[in-house]
């Protein structure tokens, strides 16, 4: 049975760790203004990623460089040293949107593989040919792409690696074509710098021209105005129709600007998806539910299955960002003593574990607190709440940056979490 990749978002070292460690089989992300996401590219240092290339490597996993942004001339030179940059530290793929940077990648860099971005709307056989020509040996399928489409392609070129986005933002323009953030905030979507326009609240008017008059449209209670915001693409339930095809070699995360938290449980999720469908145990509702943890703004299955006209439930109207069904606690370092809070923790409250892939706990109690099982669930509770420097606090809420000890060890990024309707 084919073996197919997933690939999991790397906005800093951090998530890149996390990503690996529940479960990726490659990461993603880049570190200048040349990737698609200047806010990710700013977390991470040339230093860090280096040591992400390293951190990956030495387990087995691979790191593609986002090089998929869309040049201006005065950038030329600029980019020309940072895919030389880049290229030292042995990457495993560039992702490229255009063909003049595919060309001067090969001219600088031959032995890096090519990943074609989504961002070069590849739609047919005769274009993924064309690519593949100049050196591609991976193409990013753009999200509007059907999965029938995908299986003509790979017919045509069955040496072509394909790659899909399965979860994560949806844009409202075509594969991210959109130029609303340039225009209402001059920040060029397809130089990195979206301000996420898309995702605003917009009040409507009408103008008269003939007598220059403008009428506020009133809209029916509970319809809203987000008109351009569209749900998060969520294709966890057709992971087994997307593997039965066998055209597909990478199923992604869209991502890396999102939380660590996402970063751990999209790839979980998505994880146990993959591993179930080869076990032949494939559910589902488990990786929903598991999913649905995760702040959201409503899911749709997109397009891949169904073609976009036979689709009318892809936009959200009603909020722009909805929580999920729990907030994440606290993360824990990679010393797996303490952690650092995201919430806020109290004691006296059980709070529930998420593991790393293949790393088991060990219960245990001490005066701080106690890790044990709940009905086959790991939890921790703390009776105390103490500092890295023994400063006890009666409760520690995020933005407290003095890491706080457990009670007992954890593998190194354990999530701890609580449902919000449960959480004090």
């Amino acid at each position: 049975m084919q073996k197919v990749e997933l690939l999991s978002p790397a906005g800093n070292l951090e998530k890149l760790k996390i990503a690996i460690n529940y479960g990726a089989d490659a990461v993603y992300g880049g570190v200048s203004h040349f990737s698609l996401r200047i806010r990710s590219g700013k977390e991470f240092s040339f230093e860090e990623f280096a040591e992400g290339i390293s951190y990956a490597h030495e387990r087995g996993k691979k790191v593609y460089v986002t090089i998929n942004g869309f040049p201006f001339n005065n950038q030329l030179k600029l980019l020309r040293d940072h895919i030389a940059k880049m290229a030292d530290l042995k990457p495993d793929a560039f992702i490229i949107s255009t063909p003049g940077v595919i060309k001067l990648s090969r001219e600088i860099a031959p032995n890096i593989p090519l990943h074609l971005s989504t961002q070069a709307n590849v739609l047919n056989s005769l274009d993924a040919e064309f690519y593949y020509d100049q050196g591609v040996s991976r193409i990013i399928a753009a999200r509007e792409v059907s999965l029938r489409d995908l299986e003509e392609i790979k017919k045509h070129l069955p040496d072509l690696e394909l790659e899909v986005f399965v979860h994560g933002s949806m844009c409202f323009a075509y594969s991210g074509r959109c130029l609303v953030s340039a225009v209402q905030m001059g920040r060029v979507p397809n130089r990195g710098s979206c301000a996420n326009d898309c995702r605003f609240e917009y009040t409507l008017y009408a103008h008269n021209e003939e007598h220059d008059t403008l009428f506020r449209l009133e809209e029916q209670p509970e319809i809203g105005t987000y008109i351009f915001n569209a749900k998060d693409m969520n294709l966890a339930s057709h992971v087994d129709e997307i593997l039965k095809s066998g055209v597909v070699d990478s199923l992604k995360i869209e991502g890396r600007t999102k939380s660590v938290y996402y970063a751990a449980i999209t790839t979980k999720a998505y994880r146990e998806a993959i591993d179930d469908y080869m076990a032949g145990r494939f559910d589902g509702q488990k990786y929903q539910r598991e999913l649905l943890t995760t702040k959201n703004r409503g899911f749709t299955d997109a397009y891949l299955i169904s073609r976009p006209f036979e689709r009318a439930d892809t936009q959200e109207h009603n909020f722009a960002m909805s929580r999920g069904t729990h907030e994440v606690s606290g993360v824990v370092l990679e010393d797996g003593k303490h952690f650092m809070c995201k919430y806020k923790t109290y004691p006296d409250t059980d709070i529930e574990l998420v593991i790393p892939k293949n790393r088991q706990i060990e219960p245990v109690e001490s005066e701080i607190g106690k890790i044990f099982y709940k009905e086959g669930t790991p939890y921790i509770r703390f009776y105390k709440i103490i500092t890295d420097t023994d400063k006890e606090l009666e409760s520690v809420h995020s933005g407290y940056m003095l890491p706080i000890r457990l009670p007992g060890s954890l593998p190194p990024f354990t999530m701890m979490r609580q449902r919000v309707d449960q959480a004090n």
